[in-house]
């Protein structure tokens, strides 16, 4: 009995500055961490921009207003310009998939979307045309459809990530 009346304060005391220290390291670990995030805020925050504006180039290039430009030459059959088409949006796409770390999982997904809708208006538009038939009977059907008065995935998703640009703004 004797010795639990010096065993239990003892005891007692080593919990209460367990306890202090444990508080006292965590505090100062939740303070390390908010200064590097501070430290760190710019940085993220500029990289952030960066994928932002890669994101708006790969939407606006692959758009096919734009896309049909650079990619339709005078001799070119309607088969070269989709398997042309096609190449770009793929290799376009590739380039960018990194930045997706950098933007919302649902703005990704709608740029991916937006990616798929217009592989299938590509092909749907083929298949309106013979594979040896110029290119350009291609080009007009395709810029038909898409300019059509509904809202297409790309406005869609260009629209997302410009309203996510202004909330991280």
């Amino acid at each position: 009995m004797e010795i639990l009346k010096y065993t239990i304060p003892a005891l007692l005391v080593v919990l209460v500055v367990y306890i202090l220290l444990y508080q006292l390291f965590k505090m100062e670990r939740q303070a390390r961490e908010t200064e590097l995030k501070k430290t760190a805020l710019p940085l993220i925050t500029s990289t952030r921009l960066r994928a932002y504006e890669r994101l708006t180039l790969l939407l606006e290039r692959i758009n096919p207003n734009n896309l049909l430009i650079n990619s339709t030459a005078q001799d070119q059959t309607c088969l070269e310009l989709q398997s042309e088409l096609l190449a770009t949006i793929r290799r376009e796409f590739e380039h960018n998939t990194s930045q997706q770390i950098y933007v919302s999982e649902l703005l990704w997904q709608e740029i991916d979307e937006a990616r798929e809708n217009l592989i299938q208006l590509i092909n749907t538009c083929s298949a309106q045309c013979k594979a040896d038939e110029p290119a350009t009977k291609l080009a007009n059907i395709i810029v038909e459809v898409f300019n059509t008065p509904e809202d297409t995935a790309l406005n869609a998703a260009l629209r997302m990530l410009k309203d996510e640009v202004k909330k991280l703004l």
